[in-house]
């Protein structure tokens, strides 16, 4: 198996010892725990999305929100880089847009003396936190701009590579209903995803308080919580969490029984047109540290997979025309993966 240059090499155990690893990660949960809180004061009513995206952060990877219009997406990720530290920029997906207006371009520049050079003007994927808004509106060639920036974390300019800053992410947007005008995303590019993330409507309560907090003559903003090097510390000291080879043997067997050509499952090889490749488990393992983390826990167990396999593989698995005519959805195989976990 390949190693993801997205997902980088796992430590397979703490480096320090287990009482420090526990006050380290009791901190840490503390902080996050404040996060969250802040968060909550601007974002109403999807906890489950914040969560799940404060796990791709904390993991290292990139999330796909996919979402009706009006439910907060793009003010999440702001918020996110205000809380977080991190400096953030949105890119609006278009039709015309072009591959140089997200990485950046060379001009040709004369100075005083009459000699002519190229210089390099960064695009605004040279950021910490990208936002991605309606990825799936620009053309192919646009959106494998982003490929070699979420896999390799640079671009290649008229043959340079240039570095991204560190930490670098990207939070993209899809609206599922209008589909006129769109590309889909090919499945090279949603395997660089390390969750799907659905965002919802909220509940009644949320709802009613996101009026009474957003229409007033004052509305409640984000402030840091955490430093971009903070932040990249607890991204060091998710990736030494240890997994158990309970929680092990559970991922591998969750994503090996959701490829047709290795599944116990009969509806799994007569409805599955391909399943989930080696990235599926390292972004599974990496999730189920991260969300540990969050919920301040030395080590994840069982229910951490249970809770973060839809969101690591439904964009990792396609269904055949014969699971369409019978009714079946990708949530339906993952509900049945997960049952011998339950």
């Amino acid at each position: 198996m390949t190693k993801s240059a997205s997902l980088p090499k796992e430590t397979p155990a703490l480096a320090t010892p287990p009482d420090a690893a526990a006050a380290e990660v009791d901190a840490l949960g503390s902080r996050l725990a404040e996060v969250k809180s802040r968060i909550a004061q601007v974002i109403f009513g999807q906890e489950q999305v914040v969560e799940e995206t404060l796990i791709t952060l904390l993991a290292g990877g990139h999330a796909l929100l996919i979402g009706v219009p009006g439910l907060a997406k793009t003010r999440l990720v702001e918020t996110l880089g205000t809380v977080m530290g991190l400096a953030e920029k949105r890119v609006q997906f278009t039709p015309d847009l072009m591959p140089a207006d997200i990485t950046g371009s060379e001009v040709l520049e004369e100075s005083e003396d009459g000699k002519r050079s190229f210089r390099f003007i960064k695009g605004p994927v040279f950021c910490q936190l990208l936002m991605a808004d309606e990825i799936n509106r620009a053309s192919p060639r646009t959106q494998s701009a982003l490929l070699q920036a979420m896999q390799e974390k640079e671009v290649s300019v008229s043959g340079h590579r240039h570095p991204l800053p560190h930490p670098f992410h990207v939070l993209a947007t899809q609206n599922p209903l209008e589909q006129e005008g769109t590309y889909p995303l090919p499945e090279a590019q949603l395997d660089r995803f390390l969750l799907q993330i659905d965002v919802t409507y909220p509940e009644l309560a949320a709802e009613r308080d996101m009026l009474q907090a957003t229409t007033g003559s004052t509305e409640t903003t984000a402030s840091e919580v955490m430093t971009a090097k903070e932040f990249e510390e607890a991204q060091r000291l998710v990736r030494r969490i240890p997994v158990g080879d309970k929680v092990m043997e559970a991922i591998l067997s969750l994503v090996r029984n959701g490829r047709p050509e290795t599944s116990q499952h009969e509806q799994v090889r007569k409805h599955v047109a391909w399943g989930p490749g080696p990235r599926a488990s390292q972004a599974l393992m990496l999730a189920v540290r991260a969300r540990a983390v969050l919920d301040g826990r030395l080590s994840p167990s069982a229910d951490d997979v249970l809770a973060l396999a839809g969101p690591v593989l439904r964009h990792r698995m396609a269904l055949n025309f014969s699971a369409r005519a019978d009714g079946v959805t990708i949530e339906t195989v993952i509900d049945l993966l997960c049952r011998p976990l339950k």
